[in-house]
C-alpha cells in the first residue's frame, strides 16, 4: 500500500500566506513562520501555491518560495502561475522538489511532455478538479507524470476508475476521523489543504491512528531496539551530533530509553539532561531544533552518531558548535574538504564586497560591475579550453582555479551561495 502523507499548504498572495485559493484573508504576513511551525510538527511535504496575478508579483513569489525551500525540513512542491516551460524551470530552481501543472488550463496540458522530458517524470505533478480531464489525457499522464493533486475531494472514486497514479487530496473542511476513510483508498498518497493547516499539531496523533488502521506513514523505523545498545554506568548512551551537510561536529549529549524513543517518534533530537535530571528536547526553549537525518550506532553499540539539520546554533553559548576551546594545534592545510575551501574563499570575496580594501583585485571587479565580471569569466573559460590542449595537466588546474575564483565573484554579485549550487547539483 502507498505510504500516506500529511501535507500542509501555503497559499502565497502578495508575499503573504492567505487562507485559500478563493480567500485572500491573511493568515500570516511571514510565510516562513508557517514553515517553522510545519517543521516542528512533522509535516511530510509542503505545497506552496503562487496566487500572483502579474509578472512582478510572480517574481516576488518565487523569491519567497526560494526562502521557504531553504528552511523547510520537508520536500516542497511548487504550484500556480505556470504558463510555459520556463515557469516550471523557475519553480524547480527555487529548490522545490516537484512542480505542478494545472490541468484546468489547456496550456498546461500542452507542455506536459516537454517539461517531463526536460526535468524528469518524477519532478512533475498535475492538479485537477474533474476526472474527465484525466480520462481525456490518460496516456499522457501515465507516460509523463509521477502523481497528482486532486482539488475536489468528492471525486476520489471517479479518479481511481481512470488511473492508478498516486494522488494527494486537498481537503479544506472535514472531521479528522473522516480522514482515515479517505486515506484508506489505495491510490490516495496523502491529504493536503486547510484541514491539515488547521490541525498541524495533530499530525503525530493522526499518524498513530493510521498505524492502528494498518495504513503506512512516514516515520523513523529503528533497526535496533534500545535493549540492543550497550549502556554506560548511568543507563545512558552518549550521542555525538554532526551537521549532515558539512559533517561539522556540533555537540555531544546523552540519551536514556525515553529520549531515544521520543527522538524516533518526533524526528527531533531529544536527550536526557544529567544536570536537570529530565528529558530535554533540543530547541524547545531556544527554537534551535535538531531535525534527524540519520542515527548510527558504532561498532561496540555503545555510542550513537546523529547527523542532523541544525536550526540556528548548537551551543548554549551562541556558538555554532560546542567545540571551540582549542587546546593545541599543529599547522596544516585544511584542503581535504573541497566545499570548506570553496566556502572560505567565497567568504573572503563576500567580505571584500561589504568591506572594500584598497588595491584589491576583487574590489576592482565589483567596482567595474557585472559586464567586467562576465568578460573576465568568459576569458577564463577560454583559457581552460586552450590549456586543455596542453599535455601538461597542471596548466588546466591553474586555469580552472582562476575560473572558479571569477565564478565566485559572480556568485557574490548575484547573491548565489555554494549551498544553493551544491543542492541544485544534488537534485539533478
Amino acid at each position: 500500500m502507498i505510504t500516506k502523507k500529511f501535507v500542509p499548504c501555503i497559499y502565497l498572495y502578495h508575499e503573504h500566506a492567505v487562507k485559500g485559493l478563493n480567500d485572500t484573508t491573511v493568515v500570516d504576513t511571514d510565510p516562513l513562520r508557517l514553515v517553522k511551525l510545519y517543521n516542528e510538527n512533522n509535516a511530510d511535504e509542503l505545497i506552496v501555491f503562487d496566487m500572483s496575478s502579474d509578472d512582478v508579483s510572480h517574481e516576488a513569489a518565487l523569491d519567497v518560495m526560494k526562502e521557504i525551500c531553504a528552511v523547510a525540513e520537508m520536500d516542497v512542491i511548487g504550484a500556480g502561475n505556470v504558463k510555459r516551460m520556463e515557469d516550471i524551470k523557475k519553480i524547480l530552481y527555487t529548490g522545490c522538489k516537484r512542480a505542478v501543472l494545472d490541468y484546468e488550463k489547456e496550456s498546461n496540458i500542452a507542455i506536459t511532455e516537454e517539461v517531463s522530458l526536460k526535468f524528469g517524470r518524477d519532478k512533475i505533478l498535475v492538479s485537477y478538479n474533474d476526472p474527465a480531464v484525466l480520462k481525456q489525457n490518460k496516456e499522457l499522464l501515465e507516460k509523463y507524470i509521477s502523481g497528482m493533486v486532486l482539488m475536489n475531494p468528492h471525486v476520489i472514486r471517479e479518479t481511481m476508475e481512470v488511473t492508478e497514479l498516486p494522488f494527494l487530496v486537498q481537503i479544506n473542511q472535514i472531521a479528522l476521523n473522516k480522514l482515515m476513510e479517505i486515506l484508506a483508498y489505495k491510490n490516495v498518497c496523502g491529504v493536503t489543504g486547510n484541514t491539515i493547516n488547521d490541525n498541524i499539531k495533530e499530525i503525530l496523533s493522526l499518524k498513530e491512528l493510521c498505524r492502528e488502521n494498518n495504513l503506512p506513514v512516514i516515520s523513523f523505523r529503528a533497526a535496533y531496539k534500545w535493549s540492543d545498545l550497550k549502556l554506560n554506568s548511568d543507563g545512558m548512551v552518549p550521542v555525538i551530533v554532526q551537521d549532515y551537510r558539512t559533517l561539522e561536529v556540533l555537540m555531544m549529549a546523552y540519551m536514556n530509553e525515553e529520549a531515544y524513543n521520543q527522538t524516533l517518534k518526533t524526528g527531533k533530537m531529544t536527550y536526557f539532561s544529567r544536570s536537570r535530571q529530565q528529558l530535554w528536547l533540543k530547541g524547545e526553549t531556544s527554537g534551535h531544533f535538531q531535525y534527524v537525518k540519520s542515527l548510527t550506532a558504532d561498532c561496540d553499540m555503545d555510542t550513537i552518531l546523529a547527523k542532523v539539520s541544525q536550526v540556528g546554533v548548537a551551543c548554549h553559548t551562541g556558538a555554532r558548535s560546542c567545540f571551540f576551546n582549542e587546546i593545541t594545534k599543529k599547522e596544516y592545510e585544511e584542503s581535504a574538504n573541497p566545499l570548506q575551501v570553496f566556502e572560505e574563499v567565497f567568504n573572503v570575496i563576500k567580505d571584500r564586497k561589504v568591506h572594500p580594501k584598497e588595491g584589491s583585485y576583487t574590489n576592482y571587479l565589483f567596482d567595474k560591475g557585472i559586464d567586467k565580471i562576465l568578460k573576465k569569466l568568459g576569458e577564463e573559460a577560454t583559457e581552460i579550453v586552450i590549456a586543455a590542449k596542453n599535455p601538461n595537466a597542471n596548466e588546466v588546474k591553474y586555469e580552472i582555479s582562476d575560473f572558479l575564483y571569477h565564478m565566485m565573484v559572480l556568485m557574490a554579485e548575484k547573491d548565489v551561495t555554494w549551498e544553493e549550487i551544491t543542492t541544485e547539483l544534488a537534485n539533478r
